[in-house]
């Protein structure tokens, strides 16, 4: 994979629809510069070529995950995620600079090491906006977001399911209507499940896919899209795709305030708390042993 100035074709229109761009399928300076903001921001060398690194990143999925928030495999078969081997992407060490000097009361050069130096350039509007202001509350939302995103490396829903994985997980969505006929397709699966609720249209009109789970903690849903939207300047209702490459701390940070969260995390640094918290966000405990240990693991440097 490579695309640079020149480069033309389905893979760059697939970028610039990512990025919220005019497509084109056409590589030129705009698109060159918005790569380059884009690999800024998620702690890549910005040289405004689309590599191997840049595409794995701006592309990366995480595993698909039925109504009560447990994760599946494309088969359907349960699974657990441990994020404890992770590894961080680094970046320039003026990104922790910048972002600490914003927020000095949290430290956030402490995080470096821990926490990818792109997702802590993202904590300030985190903080400013949705007030996880505390070195417990910021623990406790940062330990869900890299459990929930693999290590901070996912940013988009999968749902690549076989027939037997939608059988299983979703089947009460193809009850009248032959699941074979749905399998390893993402944007018919997507536009089926999620038809009808959540502010979506119908299957025909495919909101389902268009406002499928993007960011740390998956923001599914138009009426969820249209919500957070209030929260920034961009159009994520036009372009969802810029919750993943853009937003993909701060759409978790609006989904965290939307559960009262904070007042959960001021309980304390148990492992209770931690359970507590996993409820509200997973809908059960589904992976609560990572999510303990990154709680641990954050809130000793940040406390």
């Amino acid at each position: 994979m490579l695309l640079k100035i020149g480069s033309i074709g389905d893979d760059v229109k697939k970028v610039q629809t990512k990025l919220g761009l005019k497509v084109d399928g056409s590589f030129g300076p705009a698109t060159n510069r918005a790569v380059k903001d884009w690999q800024a921001a998620n702690g890549l060398k910005a040289d405004g070529i689309v590599g191997d690194g840049t595409w794995s990143k701006m592309f990366a999925v995480i595993a698909a995950r039925d109504e009560d928030g447990n994760l599946f495999d494309d088969d359907g078969n349960p699974i657990e995620i441990d994020s404890s081997a992770d590894q961080v992407v680094s970046s320039d060490a003026s990104t922790i600079t910048d972002a600490a000097a914003k927020v000095p009361e949290l430290n956030l050069d402490k995080l470096k090491g821990h926490v990818p130096d792109a997702v802590i350039a993202q904590i300030p509007d985190c903080v400013t906006k949705f007030q996880i202001n505390t070195p417990l509350r910021l623990a406790h939302f940062l330990a869900q977001c890299a459990h929930e995103s693999a290590g901070f490396k996912a940013t988009q829903e999968n749902l690549n399911y076989s027939a037997s994985g939608l059988n299983k997980i979703f089947g009460k969505y193809f009850r009248t209507v032959n699941a074979a006929n749905y399998a390893r397709q993402p944007e018919k699966i997507a536009s089926r499940v999620y038809a009808n609720r959540m502010g979506n249209g119908d299957e025909a009109s495919k909101d389902g896919y268009k406002y499928r789970g993007r960011g740390y903690i998956q923001l599914t849903g138009k009426n969820n899209y249209a919500e957070f939207d209030k929260s920034i300047d961009d159009d994520v209702v036009a372009n969802p795709d810029l919750v993943a490459s853009k937003y993909a701390l701060l759409s978790a940070a609006w989904y965290w305030n939307s559960r009262s969260l904070n007042n959960s995390a001021d309980k304390g640094a148990s492992d209770a708390v931690v359970t507590e918290v996993t409820k509200k966000v997973n809908g059960g405990t589904i992976g609560l042993a990572d999510r303990i240990q990154h709680f641990r693991e954050y809130y000793s440097v940040l406390a």
